[in-house]
């Protein structure tokens, strides 16, 4: 699943980007509302764990803005404000749970995937771009005769661009969503994975490559 974690405990939100992640899930992370609220409306999330006390725009505000523009994402809130008057509120913004901090990890990966199930989604073990499959559990690409062994950086990259065809990342956007936030990767490193990644593309003969548009990114597509 692609999630969205919105704290402005910076080492919460990176250890939830973690445990996440290590469950083979996709993660962002951001600080404040403003941010949670910009990512949340132009990325494509089956999830978003958000705090209640934000800077810049609180949470409750941030889910009634993202209902208000029929964005129907799934939404936990996760915080220490514990009243059940609080939660009553914040489930009548438009929240779908409530979980109090502190709280115990195993609860809330079951809350994920319990409020998945309530949405009618379908937790995929793979994603299928034209004539590839990439595989979410033993981190493997594959077409119909081969198949490749990846490692974390380049299956995540792959997961990134699989999940978004013939959107633009930028380098920076890149470097973000796969290496973090805080990381000190520069742009020498998202240049060097995309050589890997299509010297993959390239063994495994596919239809598809990932493309550059020069200033502005990388997109995933067929050949042209």
């Amino acid at each position: 699943m692609n999630i969205l974690v919105v704290e402005d405990e910076i080492r919460l939100a990176q250890s939830l980007k973690e445990i996440l992640e290590n469950k083979h899930h996709t993660v962002d992370i951001v600080f404040d509302g403003l941010d949670g609220f910009d990512y949340a409306i132009s990325n494509q999330y089956d999830v978003i764990i958000m705090d209640v006390m934000l800077p810049k725009l609180n949470g409750y505000e941030v889910v009634k803005q993202l209902r208000s523009k029929n964005i129907s994402t799934p939404i936990i809130f996760l915080s220490a404000k514990d009243s059940t008057t609080d939660k009553i509120y914040g489930l009548n913004q438009g929240a779908d749970d409530y979980l109090s901090k502190p709280f115990d990890v195993n609860e809330l990966l079951a809350r994920i995937s319990a409020i998945s199930r309530r949405k009618g989604e379908i937790v995929l073990n793979e994603i299928k771009v034209d004539d590839l499959t990439l595989n979410i559990n033993d981190h493997t690409l594959s077409n119909k005769t081969q198949t490749l062994n990846l490692s974390l950086k380049e299956f995540q990259l792959f997961e990134l661009l699989f999940s978004n065809p013939k959107r633009v990342f930028s380098k920076d956007q890149i470097i973000s969503k796969v290496w973090g936030y805080d990381s000190d990767a520069q742009d020498n490193n998202v240049e060097a994975y995309i050589s890997f990644l299509r010297r993959k593309l390239e063994f495994l003969e596919t239809k598809s490559t990932i493309h550059t548009i020069r200033k502005v990114g990388y997109y995933f597509g067929e050949s042209e």
